[in-house]
């Protein structure tokens, strides 16, 4: 009886490692279609993730190879690279309403600010978000074509003590002409959805877009100078003339920066 017992036991260990793992595979799938499928969805630009790797028992995760594409209009092929990073969670609140994420950290992303001296990508996708969050402007309802209520089943809510982004770099360039690299600025943000409703995906998309968004700004605008002389090159090079031509540039670059800073 002893022996029956005893195997019992061990069959029952082995399911619920084997359950374990196969959740822990699952989540990985999961996490990375999500934000394949979601997050185009969100910025309105492509979005590749390489891998997730995440533990249950630990809490502790990782992600690679993250690529988030260019808008449509803007040359550089894509508006941030992220090689690695890194998070930490409470496992137990996988399976409550809102997951709890104690520290986010990014390590060494490469930001692309694209300009075209009216907008930049960053605006852009910051602006796509914001809509898809309701924070943009949108086409009123035709009243021919009422809005048809919808049973949907409540997304997850988030809170994340600590979102940190390190060691970063930003390639500030005017379409077509050519760019300047220099150091992002660490950014760290705190205390995001502790409160009892927590924070949606989207809007720790739009905050943490904001902050990037302000950081390459203020990395870039010293370089203004040097933008300018580029696109002024490229304009003489293509026939444009004109002897206030660096000042009016340089302006509107340096412009566009201060606005964003």
């Amino acid at each position: 009886m002893k022996k029956v017992i005893m195997r019992l036991v061990v069959a029952l260990v082995v399911l619920i490692i084997l359950a374990v793992l196969a959740l822990g595979l699952f989540l990985d799938s999961a996490i990375k279609r999500g934000v394949e499928t979601f997050g185009p969805k969100l910025t309105k630009v492509d979005i590749t993730l390489q891998s997730v790797n995440l533990s249950i028992l630990s809490g502790s995760g990782s992600i690679k190879g993250l690529v988030v594409g260019n808008p449509e209009g803007f040359s550089e092929p894509s508006a941030i690279r992220v090689g690695s990073a890194s998070l930490s969670l409470k496992p137990s609140s996988l399976l409550s309403d809102k997951i709890v994420i104690k520290s986010i950290k990014v390590e060494a992303p490469e930001i692309t600010y694209e300009t075209t001296l009216r907008t930049s990508n960053l605006d852009k996708i910051l602006a796509n978000v914001k809509e898809a969050t309701g924070g943009g402007e949108t086409e009123p309802a035709k009243p021919e074509e009422p809005a048809q209520p919808q049973e949907a089943k409540p997304a997850k809510k988030l809170e994340v003590d600590e979102f940190i982004i390190t060691g970063g770099k930003v390639r500030g360039s005017v379409t077509g002409v050519g760019g300047v690299t220099v150091p992002l600025p660490d950014i760290r943000l705190t205390d995001l959805g502790t409160g009892p409703e927590g924070i949606t995906a989207a809007e720790l998309a739009e905050r943490v877009l904001a902050a990037i968004k302000t950081g390459a700004a203020k990395a870039v605008s010293g370089s203004a100078g040097d933008l300018g002389k580029m696109a002024t090159s490229a304009v003489k090079d293509a026939g444009g003339t004109g002897s206030n031509a660096v000042q009016s540039i340089t302006k509107g670059i340096g412009g566009l920066f201060k606005k964003d800073k």
